[in-house]
């Protein structure tokens, strides 16, 4: 035989063993699979019955044909989906496994405290590693900064010098450099509460907007009250100037009667190239501190506006009486200020994003029920928008939002080849919110199936005890300067 006969033979030899093994890899089984169910990504478009194949926490296959699993999930009858991202869960102090555990009921898998945020990342961060049944993250805040430097006593919102007063050159430079530093230690966002901060100055806003600029951080905003369309208009500008990319939070609750004007500015502000997002959650009704500024004159308002706030942890209407009793005591109030019309209109805006703003306790049903609540009675049942549309505004929407800064949002959101393994199974049928503002913490019905990073925490709707697979969701980490 000549030499380049043997060569040839040899490489053959060696090509067949090749082709062998991964043919023996392509038959391992999956640590887990979702057989059977209706794959929907959003990003892709996809819409079909396929099986996914999940190991290391990553999806590695879908494909029509079955696969092999270690573990299989039967998904018959039920949505395949991204797992949820809620951009605007409070979590600010502590770890609330209740919560958590009505979040992963609701599909969510991703829950982020992106408004109010905290004055210390590391410290966050720290304090969830290794304990979260959902993936985490936080944003540097204005609000708990300024508490920190202008000593208020309030502990998630101010109610004393960080509310109303003006702070010095001193103190705003100060607030700038923790802000600065928050955001080097991998916040994925500014936090701002404007509304809660009238003492705040222009200046002091737009020193915090350009260190998001120079992050490339988005500042997510809970605009001042008043005229909501001049406050748009306000954080457009301070944004524009600073070259920030804005996240106006709860436009239906910042905006009321005139979410659809606002709804407007908002659009023709991203036709100027400005970068401006926005979100909604899918209720009449919000809910805030009793005792923050945003009640500043009260004891001007007419009797009839008092009727329209509820008190959660004893179910009443409040009175004049009422309200001052409360106000001086402090905790949270519910106020029914909108209507079921602008909700709805806002829910089937093109521009808007579904993020709940739930609380650390579920006293609102928006903590518990605000995913099932736009998949059942307004997807489904109200046909208020389209089931992938809905599915787009709670996965890849708030995705994108985050990706440029964090860099691992872009595994999230999407049932893709090479994505986390976050997913939620439902019931398109039975998808439903059970909670309400009498029983807040009630657990939706209709999700089947929920991953977080390839770990079951919901299996066949019942939550999977001593799981805490969470992961943070942070901004690469630059050393301390």
């Amino acid at each position: 035989m000549r030499s380049s006969d043997k060569l040839r033979a040899a490489l053959t030899v060696v090509a067949l063993a090749l082709a062998a093994t991964l043919g023996l890899r392509a038959q391992e089984p999956y640590d887990l699979v979702i057989a059977n169910g209706r794959v929907m990504d959003p990003e892709s478009g996809l819409d079909g019955i396929r099986h996914v194949g999940i190991s290391g926490g990553v999806i590695r296959a879908i494909s029509a044909d079955r696969l092999n699993g270690r573990t299989t999930l039967d998904a018959s009858g039920h949505v395949v989906s991204p797992g949820f991202i809620d951009l605007h869960q409070h979590a600010q102090r502590t770890i609330s496994p209740a919560v958590d555990t009505l979040k992963v009921m609701d599909g969510v898998t991703t829950a982020l405290e992106l408004e109010v945020g905290t004055d210390d990342i590391d410290r966050w961060y720290d304090a969830r590693t290794g304990k979260s049944l959902v993936n985490y993250g936080v944003s540097i805040g204005h609000i708990p900064v300024r508490i920190a430097v202008l000593k208020d006593p309030g502990a998630f919102l101010p109610s004393g010098p960080a509310a109303h007063r003006a702070a010095t050159a001193g103190e705003m430079a100060d607030m700038a450099a923790r802000i600065e530093h928050g955001l080097d230690r991998g916040a994925p966002a500014v936090g701002f509460g404007i509304a809660y901060t009238p003492g705040a100055a222009r200046a002091e806003l737009l020193d915090a907007f350009k260190a998001a600029a120079r992050a490339g951080a988005s500042a997510h905003v809970h605009m001042r009250g008043g005229d909501p369309v001049a406050s748009a208009n306000e954080v457009i500008a301070i944004a524009t100037e600073a070259g920030a990319p804005l996240h106006i939070v709860h436009v239906q609750s910042s905006g009321g009667a005139q979410t659809a004007r606002v709804l407007s500015v908002i659009s023709d502000a991203r036709s100027r190239g400005v970068d401006v997002t926005t979100e909604m959650y899918p209720y009449i009704a919000g809910q805030t501190r009793i005792e923050s500024a945003l009640f500043d004159g009260w004891e001007s308002y007419p009797d009839e506006r008092f009727k329209t706030y509820l008190w959660p942890a004893t179910g009443e209407r409040l009175t004049r009486e009422t309200f001052a009793k409360y106000r001086k005591q402090g905790g949270s109030i519910i106020m029914f200020s909108n209507t079921e019309e602008v909700v709805r209109a806002a829910a089937a805006h093109p521009l808007t994003m579904i993020a709940s703003d739930g609380g650390q306790a579920p006293t609102h049903p928006r903590t518990a029920g605000t995913y099932s609540r736009i998949l059942g009675p307004y997807a489904r049942d109200a046909k208020v928008l389209t089931l992938m549309d809905a599915l787009r505004k709670m996965t890849i929407m708030p995705a994108q939002r985050l990706e440029r800064r964090v860099p691992a949002m872009k595994r999230k959101g999407r049932i893709q080849i090479g994505a986390d393994a976050d997913v939620t199974v439902f019931d398109p049928q039975r998808i439903a919110d059970q909670s309400t503002f009498e029983q807040a913490a009630r657990a939706s019905t209709g999700v089947k199936h929920v991953l977080v990073n390839g770990v079951a925490v919901v299996r066949d709707g019942r939550l999977v005890e001593g799981a805490a697979p969470g992961r943070a969701v942070r901004a690469p980490v630059r050393p301390v300067r």
